[in-house]
């Protein structure tokens, strides 16, 4: 199967489709970020409320159960702070209760296990007693104060200063869910996220068209570029088929006459014995002679000889001549094959990559190969020159050396690939695969 040629663009259906993902996407990153914006906004709202929850049930325990007797860890004081805790503090989101000195010790708690041990309080919590205010925050269950509130997983801890009667400090603190934050979240993103959807949804709508209709267009005027080319080629062929034909009929036919009208005076001189006019005759003609060889060549590089009487095989050797002549060693292997429709393209794709060669890659060995395998045609065309970086075939493309960059778009309309493969000091190579 043929690759997709370079700088062909996508189908219709393949860049529409690849909108609807990139829209897709963007849908799912919007909803994404909106619910972690949203829990962050909540998060900071349940930190507040926290707070503000914190210091009311502070007063209430404070008015109604607190009593000197828990500084001293008197049984009945501490029981009537538990009948406070437990009647009115505690519920379904606010799961643990502690009581703490200012060096760290647990007063009191709703989980008797801690009552009496000591813990090192946080920088924060210790601000409390002297500033006041209350402060909350998402409670780090691997300390060891907080290891009867791990089952309950992921909490919000606040604190606050409250005061016994004779005017001691102690520091308030309660432990509240925190899935009560994430559902709340998850309800404000799922009141958001109908219109939300619903606006996305008719953004798309509109835009699929619009999108439809800009690749429609990029594919006309990737085929009217594709069309221009391939006429810039074909004229290219039949400008020169002109310029070769005026040649040969006129100058190259001039110049073999000439030769041969001054071969017999030569012959006359040296007969008369006018040797130096004789030589200088003999001298011109040769010239001549070489003239017309060289303009003979120059017209079969200009415009290839019939392919159809000839041969494939037969019109790349000539094209090699001119490399042989500069002393490249040329090594051409041409599988046999019937003629097709696409020689003149393989003519040309040939012809444009030993002109590159001899103009740029200071070879010493060039290969030419020609298979026919199951209806495709395969040409490489190999050398051991220079190479080149891609960045230097853009220069020279923009210098106007676009040879076999024109020609890309003639192998794309017949449904071919053209590859070149290039690396500094590794040579060039350029490999041509179409249908026969």
């Amino acid at each position: 199967m043929a690759r997709r040629a370079h700088g062909e663009p996508p189908t219709i259906a393949s860049a529409v489709g690849r909108f609807l993902l990139g829209s897709l996407a963007a849908i799912a990153v919007v909803l994404a970020g909106g619910f972690f914006a949203v829990r962050s906004v909540t998060v900071d709202e349940a930190e507040k409320d926290t707070r503000e929850q914190v210091v009311v049930l502070a007063r209430l325990v404070e008015s109604a159960g607190l009593g000197d007797g828990v500084l001293r860890r008197d049984s009945r004081a501490l029981a009537r702070v538990d009948d406070v805790v437990q009647s009115q503090v505690l519920s379904p989101s606010v799961v643990r209760v502690k009581i703490w000195t200012e060096d760290g010790r647990i007063l009191y708690s709703d989980e008797p296990a801690l009552i009496g041990e000591r813990f090192a309080l946080g920088e924060e919590e210790r601000e409390l007693f002297h500033e006041g205010g209350a402060d909350a925050e998402l409670s780090d269950l691997a300390e060891p104060e907080n290891r009867f509130e791990r089952q309950e997983g992921k909490l919000l801890e606040a604190h606050t200063a409250i005061r016994t009667p004779n005017g001691t400090q102690v520091l308030f603190e309660v432990y509240q869910r925190f899935g009560s934050v994430t559902e709340n979240a998850e309800r404000m993103l799922g009141a958001l996220a109908p219109p939300l959807l619903g606006g996305l949804a008719v953004l798309l709508l509109f835009q699929v068209p619009l999108a439809w209709s800009i690749a429609r267009r990029l594919q006309r005027g990737h085929a009217e570029r594709e069309e221009l080319l391939a006429n810039a080629v074909e004229a290219s062929e039949q400008e020169r088929s002109r310029i070769a034909a005026d040649l040969h009929d006129g100058v190259v036919q001039d110049l073999a006459g000439v030769a041969f009208g001054l071969a017999p005076l030569a012959e006359s001189a040296r007969g008369a014995g006018r040797a130096h006019e004789a030589g200088a005759l003999d001298d011109s003609i040769g010239r001549l002679r070489h003239g017309v060889r060289s303009l003979r060549s120059l017209l079969v590089e200009i415009h290839p000889p019939n392919l159809a009487t000839t041969g494939l095989e037969a019109a790349i050797g000539d094209l090699l001549s001119p490399l042989e002549a500069d002393g490249v060693a040329t090594h051409l292997d041409v599988q046999d094959g019937v003629p097709s429709a696409r020689d003149p393209l393989v003519y040309r794709v040939v012809r444009e990559s030993l002109r590159n060669v001899q103009a740029h890659a200071a070879a010493h060995n060039v290969w030419v190969r020609l298979q026919h395998e199951e209806g495709t045609m395969r040409v490489c065309v190999e050398d051991d020159g220079r190479g080149f970086e891609a960045a230097e075939r853009e220069r020279r493309a923009g210098e106007g050396h676009v040879g076999l960059r024109l020609l890309e778009g003639v192998v794309r309309q017949a449904r071919g690939t053209l590859d070149v493969r290039s690396r500094p000091g590794r040579g060039t190579t350029v490999e041509l695969e179409v249908p026969a």
